[in-house]
Formats: C-alpha cells, sequence, structure tokens
C-alpha cells in the first residue's frame, strides 16, 4: 500500500501518450461543457476521467460544510453511491482521508479497513487513487478513481487525475456559487412583497434596492393584515450575505407572522422571535422592527431590536424620528425582556421605515444622514414621498449594502369619499371590513352609538356572505359605503348561489341588521345575493 503526497510529473519526462491524455483532460473544462450546470458538469467529470484513466470507478464527493462530511454527488461505475446519497466523514474512509491530507493519496491494495462506503466493498474495488478539490485554499470536496483488479497507480496517473481536480474545482465552485446567488436571490425575491396588501386608510410606497456587488443579504420588510383588523409592519436586517442570510430571513418572516397571530403585543412577539433564533440559528444577529397600526389607524406600537426607529411626518409639522425605547439585536442575549412603545398617529401621518443601507455611508456623518433622510420625507402621498427620499438619499450612488425603504401614510379623506372594500369569503377576512368601516366612520365624524349600529350590522351581512355564499371554491365579498345626506347607506355583495343555514341557533344575523339599520333589502339571483342597509345618522352625536 502507498499513500502520501506524490511528486508533480516533469514537464521533460511527458510522453506523447501524457500529451494526448493530458490534451483530453484539458476538455474537461472547454467551451463545450460551460452551458452545464453543477451536476451535469460533474456526470460529465467522472465519465471522462474514468475513460482517461482506463479506471473501472470514478467518483466525485463534495464537501458539506454543516456537517463536515464528504457527499456523492456524481459516480461512474459506483453510481448506487450517488443514489444511497453515500456520507463520508472528512478523515474516515478513504475520500475521507484524502480530505483530511488535503493531498493524494493512493492504496495499491485495498483491504475493507480502508473503505467506509459499502457501495465500494460491494463493487470489489482493489486499488484507489484520490486527490483533493481545493480552491481559494479550502478543501471543497475529492475525486477518486478505483480499479477492479490490483493496480499500481503512479506519479502520472495522480498528476493528470490533479490537473483534472485543479481545473474541475474552479469550474464547479463558479457554478456553485452562481447558483447559490441565483438561489439566494429567487429566494429573497420570494420574502420581499411584491405588491403590498391593499389595506383602506392605508396609503403605502415601498423599494428594496440590492446592492450591485456582493450578493444578496438579509434585508426584509412585511406588511400584514391581523385578524383583530390591526396592521402589522415589519422592518429586519439579517447580519451576513448570500443563501445563509436569505434563508434565516425567511424563516424569521414565517416565524414573526405566527407570532404575531399569537399575541397582540409586539414585544412578546420579538421576544419569542429572539428565543427562536438563539435555539434554532445559533451564532445569527438580526435587527428586526415590529410595529402594529390599531384597527382606527390612529395609534402605533412599536418594538424594536437594535433595528433603526421609523421616522413620523405630520402635515404642517417637521418629520420626527419616533420615541421610543431601543432593545439589543436578536440573537445577542438570553431572557431579554422587550419593550412596546405607544405613539399616537395624528391624521394624514406617515411613517417611514428603513434599513441601514439607506441611511450609512462611510465617508458621511450619521446624523447628517439622518437630517437629510428626515428633511427629505413628507406628507404627501406614499409613492410621492418614498421616491423623493430615495432619490435624495442614494442620488447615482453605486450601493455597497442593500436598501429598503417603507413609507406608510394614514390617510385623511376630504369629504369622506365612498370606502369600497374587497376581501375573501373567509372568517379572518372580516377583521379587515370591521377595521376598514370604523377608520371611515371615524373620519366622518359618526357617534359611537351609531357607528356600533353600523359595525354590527355590516358585519353581519359580510359573515352571512361567508357563511352563505360560496362553497368549498371560495369567492369575494365586496362592501361599499356612502354618506347620503344625514344617512350612510352600506351594501354587501356576494356572486355566489345562497345556501341554507346549517346547525342550530342559525340566521338570526337578518334579525340583528334589521334592529340596528332604519332600513334592510335583500336582493338574491342568480349572480348573487346583494345586502342594502340604511342607517339614519343622528346630527346630535356625529
Amino acid at each position: 500500500m502507498t499513500t502520501g503526497t506524490l511528486p508533480q510529473m516533469s514537464s521533460g519526462g511527458a510522453t506523447q501518450s501524457d500529451t494526448e491524455r493530458l490534451r483530453r483532460i484539458e476538455s474537461i473544462t472547454d467551451a463545450a461543457l460551460t452551458h452545464l450546470d453543477v451536476q451535469d458538469l460533474l456526470d460529465e467529470i467522472v465519465e471522462r476521467v474514468r475513460e482517461i484513466l482506463a479506471a473501472d470507478t470514478a467518483a466525485v464527493l463534495l464537501h458539506d460544510e454543516t456537517t463536515d462530511d464528504l457527499v456523492a454527488t456524481a459516480a461512474s461505475g459506483m453510481e448506487q453511491e450517488v443514489r444511497q446519497a453515500v456520507r463520508i466523514p472528512v478523515g474516515r474512509g478513504f475520500a475521507g482521508r484524502v480530505a483530511a491530507a488535503q493531498a493524494p493519496v493512493v492504496i495499491d491494495a485495498v483491504e475493507h479497513s480502508d473503505l467506509y462506503s459499502s457501495v465500494l466493498r460491494r463493487r470489489g474495488v482493489r486499488s484507489l487513487a484520490g486527490v483533493p478539490l481545493v480552491s481559494d485554499g479550502r478543501v471543497t470536496g475529492v475525486i477518486h478513481v478505483g480499479s477492479l483488479t490490483p493496480r499500481h497507480f503512479d506519479a502520472h496517473d495522480v498528476d493528470l487525475l490533479r490537473t483534472v481536480a485543479d481545473k474541475a474545482a474552479l469550474a464547479i465552485e463558479a457554478r456553485r456559487t452562481n447558483v447559490e446567488r441565483a438561489a439566494a436571490a429567487a429566494l429573497q425575491r420570494s420574502l420581499i412583497p411584491s405588491q403590498l396588501p391593499v389595506i383602506p386608510g392605508l396609503d403605502m410606497a415601498a423599494r428594496y434596492l440590492p446592492a450591485g456587488a456582493g450578493g444578496v443579504g438579509g434585508d426584509w420588510y412585511d406588511v400584514f393584515c391581523l385578524p383583530s383588523g390591526r396592521v402589522g409592519v415589519v422592518m429586519g436586517d439579517v447580519i451576513g450575505r448570500g443563501l445563509t442570510a436569505a434563508v434565516v430571513m425567511g424563516r424569521l418572516r414565517s416565524a414573526l407572522r405566527a407570532y404575531a397571530l399569537d399575541t397582540p403585543h409586539p414585544g412578546e412577539v420579538l421576544e419569542r422571535l429572539d428565543r427562536k433564533l438563539q435555539h434554532f440559528e445559533t451564532g445569527q444577529m438580526t435587527t428586526v422592527l415590529y410595529c402594529v397600526i390599531n384597527a382606527s389607524l390612529t395609534a402605533l406600537e412599536v418594538s424594536t431590536a437594535g433595528h433603526p426607529l421609523p421616522m413620523l411626518t405630520v402635515p404642517g409639522a417637521e418629520t420626527v424620528t419616533v420615541d421610543a425605547a431601543i432593545d439589543p439585536p436578536l440573537g445577542v442575549d438570553i431572557g431579554v425582556r422587550r419593550r412596546t412603545t405607544v405613539v399616537d398617529l395624528p391624521r394624514g401621518a406617515s411613517l417611514a421605515f428603513f434599513t441601514d443601507g439607506l441611511i450609512e455611508r462611510r465617508d458621511e456623518p450619521l446624523d447628517r444622514r439622518l437630517d437629510k433622510l428626515r428633511a427629505s420625507l413628507s406628507a404627501e402621498p406614499a409613492e410621492t414621498s418614498c421616491a423623493a427620499a430615495i432619490d435624495t438619499m442614494l442620488g447615482d450612488d453605486d450601493l455597497a449594502d442593500d436598501v429598503a425603504l417603507l413609507v406608510v401614510r394614514c390617510e385623511d379623506p376630504t369629504g369622506s369619499p365612498p370606502l369600497h372594500i374587497e376581501v375573501p369569503a373567509v372568517p379572518t377576512a372580516l377583521g379587515r371590513v370591521r377595521a376598514a368601516l370604523r377608520h371611515w366612520l371615524s373620519n366622518l365624524g359618526v357617534g359611537d352609538s351609531n357607528a356600533f349600529n353600523i359595525l354590527l350590522a355590516v358585519g353581519e351581512a359580510a359573515a352571512n356572505a361567508v357563511s352563505h355564499a360560496y362553497g368549498p371554491g371560495g369567492g369575494t365579498i365586496d362592501v361599499d359605503v356612502a354618506r347620503t345626506g344625514d344617512s350612510v347607506v352600506a351594501t354587501v355583495r356576494d356572486r355566489g348561489r345562497w345556501r341554507a343555514p346549517r346547525g342550530e341557533n342559525r340566521g338570526r344575523g337578518m334579525g340583528i341588521m334589521e334592529n340596528c339599520a332604519s332600513e334592510v333589502a335583500v336582493d338574491r339571483t342568480d349572480a348573487g345575493t346583494e345586502v342594502r342597509l340604511r342607517f339614519d345618522i343622528d346630527k346630535a352625536s356625529s
């Protein structure tokens, strides 16, 4: 048995046969293979190596840094290794020894003790030669060939195999990097909202600008409606870049949404998110800002884990940074009690949420950058304010870091224009209807007594549509509300076929609507059902 690092073959000792073999090895990464993805490239490499070295088996195992294993990824003459996803710990078996030594290893007479893979033992391999795949000074895998009859793989064979490994490692790493970057970008795009939700009373605009160099980062934002009619707003930044940061960001986004359904308090949501991060994502750190806007759009609950606080713009006043407690980032300290601050939202107020890529520059003090951002924001429509801030803060500069900006403006309707809401016919959408209607009635100046009757009756009409209009296929509900003189008229429409109430104590919704409204009219057709409600407004209470 021969092991260890073998000498390089000198150019003066090359034969015509060696030259031809080298030429064929050069072809392994020629232009004809540039279109192949990683797996196809590896499959082609093992086939050509096996042929060139007249070997019975050839395999490539790539290093999994998470587990420190070598994973059988491509094979010829021993395809079962790939089908069985054989994993070899670094330092164990033949391939593990090659990786640990970071040098070629040759075994002339294989013994069972030399092999970790049962596939190699069953195949009856008698001799082996392997070399590491090295990229940027680190082992990224191993390539080895085997013979079913006793054979001495000499220095020329190993030199040729090492040439293959050098060229293959470069090609594989380039493709893997491109694939990882593309996967991270695709994952991030799927998690950053392509379209913000339509929430009556809120005008929103956002920008997500990835840095031109350095790959994908962990910046993210989210806006979602809660069953209570409140609105959750998130802005976060996972420390790091690439696929790992994007994956962590995706997990945090999903977990935060789940915790937000379970507890109404932003601080408690971030405490749970912190425990999740520290238990399942050890060593990761992230800043997160989680805010909840109440259903009437008059107050904001803020909790931040090391993330920049939002800026508040009120018509006729200067933009200010929201005054709230700042707690440490997630993943830093165990058992942090995270605080929640309540901030009033005047009518027409705008909020700007952002990541540090918007405000941090090496050649400019942070305070000056923050002042510049405040000056760029306005109480204009969200898109106008968002565009102005991006232009002011970024201009034509190349981005060194990803940038996310979200502007949320609480609309201040003049003359109380009609309200239109379209929601899916599911129970969780009823909270959105109530929240939008409550906000609209508040802007209209409707008193509490009248508002209660309107909310209750419209809510019953919408709930009836959810229960009776559609089958398993589902559908949508339209709610239109307008003021006409001293009355408020609400219309609830569906496009389904009405089904009779099921179960006991059902069908009471009509009685509730008749008790709350001055007039109720129901029109059922094959095209759907329309419920029209008129409410006389008590002038003394509006």
